[in-house]
């Protein structure tokens, strides 16, 4: 099998984080405000499995065909196959190694005898030389064991990279015939509902309070938690590509891992705005749940201070990491060397929205102490 020597480029990451929740977001609006029926498998779907899990036939049980097994022997041959070649690998490497040695010590000895003739050093020539021939031999087996291997994984693969061609032409008759049989599928309102339950605790007894001081904070924070949420779609494409290029293609990446963690650290940092909005933060509430709602109340605003106390730290100590980052465009120590700064921008970015998020709650608060009050 060749190997992978695809890298990440810079600006496709960083234009992969904007645009893909962007495009993401608009399609699922577009989605949740149609109407009618659709058909139960579509053409887009169906090329993007071919594309991305074909070589399972992924793209083939999509459209309810069987004949997607058929791409699971092979590839699971493709796998022995490179097994096998790593194993021939090493032992090619380590013959290569050893015959690289004793064509050093053969160069260095007669060297030493254009210098000096030595009966010694002509028995230590002779007898690297003789410790030579066999080596070769050795590593002359380990090469063709190594190629065979290769070949294996590769005629395997050739087969596969044919089946996918024909499915190509193949998809949209399949898709054809699967929405024949399957008729429809219902609309999305009639699948989830007029209202989509959100996520959290519910034990915040503000979170139905509706105030217009706090409306736009609440917008921004569930905008940007909305956002982030889909960078974990693309950790799915980037660490399927990874294992993909990993044990099929004898090619790990030296990116892949770095540019997610930087990505869930970010989505940490931003989405802590919409966590709190939605009362989805851990919180200690043995004692909470027993609690009347205007108690409940009292309690958030007297505990608020330590909130304010880590909100406010992590600010400033956020914009003082920004500061020193942008001032020496921060780049990473690592082979891929990305770029540092916008991510501690984030952390700057993410304080801020979750200090107006925690006024916005503290208002909140204030507002429905007053009802209860009255």
């Amino acid at each position: 099998m060749p190997n992978l020597t695809f890298i990440l480029p810079h600006w496709l990451y960083w234009a992969g984080l904007i645009l893909f929740p962007l495009a993401a977001m608009y399609i699922v609006r577009k989605r949740q405000v149609s109407v009618g029926p659709r058909p139960a498998v579509t053409m887009p779907i169906g090329y993007m499995l071919w594309l991305g899990g074909g070589f399972v036939g992924l793209h083939r049980f999509y459209v309810k065909n069987l004949l997607g097994l058929v791409y699971l022997p092979l590839f699971l041959l493709i796998l022995y196959g490179n097994i096998e070649s790593r194993s021939a690998r090493v032992e090619l490497s380590t013959a290569a190694n050893n015959v690289s040695s004793l064509q050093n010590l053969v160069k260095r000895y007669e060297k030493r005898l254009e210098r000096r003739d030595s009966s010694r050093t002509r028995r230590q020539l002779a007898g690297v030389k003789k410790e030579l021939e066999p080596a070769g031999k050795q590593l002359a087996e380990f090469q063709s064991i190594y190629d065979n291997w290769l070949s294996f994984s590769g005629t395997f693969a050739g087969l596969i990279a044919l089946l996918l061609i024909f499915d190509a032409f193949q998809i949209p008759k399949l898709i054809r015939r699967c929405n024949e049989i399957e008729g429809e599928a219902p609309p999305p309102a009639a699948i989830y509902g007029a209202d989509v339950e959100t996520a959290g605790t519910h034990e915040d007894p503000t979170l139905k309070i509706k105030s217009k001081s706090t409306h736009l904070i609440d917008v921004i924070s569930g905008w940007t938690g909305e956002f982030v949420a889909f960078w974990s779609i693309i950790a799915v494409f980037v660490y399927y590509y990874e294992v993909l290029a990993r044990y099929v293609f004898n090619s790990p990446t030296n990116w892949a891992h770095e540019a997610m963690f930087l990505m869930f650290g970010m989505q940490y940092l931003i989405a802590g705005a919409y966590a709190l909005r939605e009362d989805s933060h851990v919180r200690v509430d043995v004692i909470y749940l027993m609690l009347s709602d205007r108690t409940k109340v009292v309690t958030d605003i007297v505990t608020s201070i330590f909130f304010f106390v880590f909100a406010g730290a992590l600010l400033v100590t956020g914009v003082i990491f920004m500061m020193d980052s942008i001032a020496v465009l921060e780049v990473s120590f690592t082979e891929w060397a990305i770029q540092y700064w916008p991510v501690k921008i984030m952390i700057a970015l993410g304080a801020l929205l979750i200090l107006l998020q925690g006024i916005s709650k503290l208002i909140k608060d204030f507002v429905l102490l007053k009802r209860r009050m009255a």
